[in-house]
């Protein structure tokens, strides 16, 4: 039985995932590609675009504030011109339920489309672990929308469902938080430092396509009252996590396999260990 418990760093399959992908980026360099990244100017998307420079791809940072817009289709044409890759790191501005379907629906077509056009030959997306448990979100119901126009497309395509990321345990304590105090569920969780991500990301869009999904989380689960515990500390902020299973995720119920990778999908297991990125952002461990 899986008990949330995972290898210690540098044990086994698991051993320093970052320097894998960062091999595998280096090793596609005698092959120059034209590599778009759909919101490349974010905090996944900037990180992606630079490893793709800096192993001589021919990559193009596309948002909406450089002219290109999924949602509306503008740009896309001339962006995905000559490309051989498009990796859709993405998201939404809004998590309305019906603003977020929207987005993903409509972009996602529209690039599937732009790309079938252009004659792209490998589309990635990253998504989220748990996409297909949380379908009582309408974030995760429209990034199950999302999986399956990519899924099928006629565009062989790799799909990167990472779980949440150091640098959004800020926004779980602020939604959690009521007269002073962070009522949390105690449920597992397993986040992951957003440069981890990108290096999967980056590696996967030079490898053959999956035509399927790959799991990519930290290196640790830890209930998510310790997650945001251990954040609160670091910054010495006040403010007392209270354990409440009954308030789920953002409103979602949620329960140790809803945020952790299912072990018999084999997932890869970044390096970065939170309290390491504690050390290095807040400097406390």
């Amino acid at each position: 039985m899986y008990n949330g418990r995972l290898p210690e760093r540098g044990a086994g399959p698991y051993r320093d995932i970052t320097m894998k992908a960062n091999r595998s980026i280096s090793s596609n360099k005698a092959q120059a590609f034209k590599i778009v990244v759909i919101g490349g100017t974010g905090l996944i998307g900037s990180k992606v675009a630079n490893l793709l420079r800096e192993a001589g791809h021919d990559v193009v940072a596309a948002s909406p504030s450089r002219g290109v817009n999924a949602v509306t289709g503008e740009g896309l044409a001339e962006a995905l011109a000559g490309a051989q890759i498009v990796v859709d790191v993405s998201n939404s501005p809004s998590f309305e339920d019906e603003a977020v379907m929207d987005f993903f629906r409509r972009s996602t077509a529209h690039l599937l489309a732009a790309e079938e056009a252009a004659g792209v030959g490998h589309h990635v997306a990253l998504s989220v672990v748990g996409t297909d448990r949380l379908q009582a979100s309408g974030y995760f119901r429209a990034k199950l929308v999302q999986e399956n126009l990519i899924k099928a497309s006629p565009i062989p395509y790799t799909i990167v469902r990472a779980t949440q990321f150091f640098e959004f345990i800020a926004s779980i304590a602020e939604g959690a938080t009521r007269d002073g105090e962070v009522r949390l569920s105690p449920a597992l969780m397993q986040p992951i430092y957003s440069s981890d991500v990108a290096a999967e990301v980056a590696a996967a869009a030079l490898a053959q396509p999956l035509n399927g999904t790959r799991d990519i989380a930290g290196p640790e689960a830890l209930p998510m009252t310790e997650v945001v515990g251990q954040y609160l500390r670091a910054r010495n902020d006040p403010r007392r996590v209270v354990a409440d299973a009954g308030v789920g995720y953002f409103g979602t119920p949620v329960d140790d396999r809803s945020l952790t990778p299912a072990p018999a999908g084999h997932p890869h297991l970044a390096p970065t260990h939170l309290a390491d990125w504690l050390a290095q952002t807040h400097g406390s461990r």
